[in-house]
């Protein structure tokens, strides 16, 4: 390197140095200045990016700028000519490439000495190895499963000696969210501070529309579409063994056909393949202005933790841009009894045994605290594990279905019972104990 790009690059960074190798009023207890913390961050620091869309591109050119050299960015989808409007780190050119490799080579090839790895895959393609391997995630996603299952990968890491929990199993995540001109960012330190599956209720509750209008006297688009997602799918479908992917356009474009059928029928206008698109993933409609500040906000948290040069935020921010600018910033508060982090089984009010399984099946999808979406069930009685229902393997789930109807106690889960769950929502099975509503004394367990 000549002398003269040796002074660049001393220009470059100077504004960090400045931060890093000198104390202040707002340093973290731990921290202590020295030229070495930017030579971590550069060279040692492993940092991966969940999602490469409108959070996703921001937080990349981001941290790229901040001086995280060593990034991974994993996304599942390809471009679409709808993105180009504020994922900008794609062109009319990209369109049907993946965008975690087109992003990936945008920012290796602008910015000089980064090196972005992409994963053309979903996140539940990768072991506890892969994530463990990191010092930091951060989140840019849209979809509240994937941050609950990548919240219970982080915590499947954590280790415990006695009881005690082993801080350097840490994986911090650093998790951003936009809904229009709404955001919020979050610090969640696995095991120490409120999780996902701790907040589970704050997140807006997803669109329904009641069965007997779809069914009966449709109106909307919407409608036509949710019928065909309900109704249809699960008969006429030629997958109807298999969930919806709202990634995949054979499903997309079978919707979209029996959707437009149904419309004409009654007369409605207005269904289209993005529309039917956005009614299966609940797509909601993004500001880039509102990306922007979220991303940052993302980004100089995950600087913080890097270099502990600051005390991260504690821990959740909201912002809002609707009318002005407000934004304020709060502690969400670790529930003794999470579903994801507590070292407890968490415990289930039912009515009684003569509740049925299905019934319990119900309280696992609307309960705000669970939200699970397609719960397989097992439990030890009588001394062996038993597959109570299993929706998600289609032999499985025929030979099983007729539990649905039984009562919890013709199955023989009595008060105390724990049932091991399975859930799209999680990486692990999360252990429930079942409490009868007036039965004596605590639960115990069976």
């Amino acid at each position: 390197m000549s002398g003269g790009d040796a002074d660049g690059m001393q220009r470059r960074w100077s504004h960090l140095r400045k931060v890093l190798e000198r104390s202040g009023p707002f340093c973290h207890p731990d921290f202590e200045p020295s030229s070495e913390t930017l030579n971590f961050l550069m060279s040692t620091c492993k940092i991966l990016v969940i999602g490469a869309g409108g959070l996703g591109c921001e937080l990349l050119k981001d941290l790229a700028l901040m001086g995280f050299k060593d990034i991974h960015v994993i996304d599942m989808d390809t471009i679409e000519l709808s993105n180009l409007n504020r994922q900008f780190l794609f062109r009319r050119k990209d369109i049907g490439k993946s965008k975690a490799e087109v992003a990936a080579d945008f920012i290796n090839n602008r910015i000089p000495g980064c090196r972005v790895t992409p994963h053309f895959c979903k996140i539940q393609d990768f072991d506890e190895s892969f994530y463990r391997s990191f010092h930091l995630v951060v989140c840019g996603l849209d979809s509240i499963v994937a941050r609950r299952w990548i919240n219970g990968m982080l915590i499947s890491l954590l280790q415990y000696e006695d009881g005690e929990l082993d801080r350097t199993s840490i994986v911090p995540m650093v998790d951003g969210g936009t809904e229009g001109f709404k955001g919020n960012a979050r610090v969640i330190l696995p095991g120490v501070t409120a999780c996902i599956e701790c907040t589970l209720d704050l997140f807006p509750p997803q669109v329904t529309y009641p069965l007997c209008t779809i069914a009966n006297t449709p109106r909307l688009p919407e409608h036509c579409i949710e019928y065909v997602k309900v109704i249809q799918w699960p008969r006429e479908s030629p997958w109807c063994d298999v969930p919806i992917d709202g990634d995949d356009p054979a499903h997309i474009g079978w919707i979209c056909e029996k959707a437009s059928e149904r419309a004409t029928q009654f007369g409605i206008m207005g269904v289209t393949y993005r529309l039917v698109q956005g009614v299966v993933k609940n797509i909601i409609p993004a500001v880039a202005s509102t990306n922007a500040v979220v991303a940052a906000a993302c980004a100089t948290e995950a600087f913080k933790l890097a270099t502990s040069c600051c005390v991260p935020m504690d821990n959740y921010m909201v912002f809002n841009d609707a009318d002005g600018i407000y934004t304020y910033t709060y502690e969400a508060e670790k529930k003794e009894d999470c579903l994801a982090c507590s070292q407890v089984p968490r415990v289930i009010d039912i009515e009684g045994p003569d509740v049925k399984l299905e019934g319990l099946i119900t309280i696992l999808r609307d309960d705000p605290a669970l939200q699970m979406k397609n719960p397989g069930l097992t439990a030890m009685v009588d001394g062996k594990n038993r597959t109570l229902y299993m929706p998600t393997v289609a032999s499985i789930e025929e030979k099983t279905r007729v539990n649905l109807t039984k009562t919890l106690g013709e199955l023989g889960l009595e008060n105390g019972h724990e049932v091991a769950v399975a859930d799209s929502t999680t990486p692990v099975t999360v252990v429930l104990r079942l409490r009868y509503n007036g039965a004596d004394g605590d639960v115990e367990m069976k």
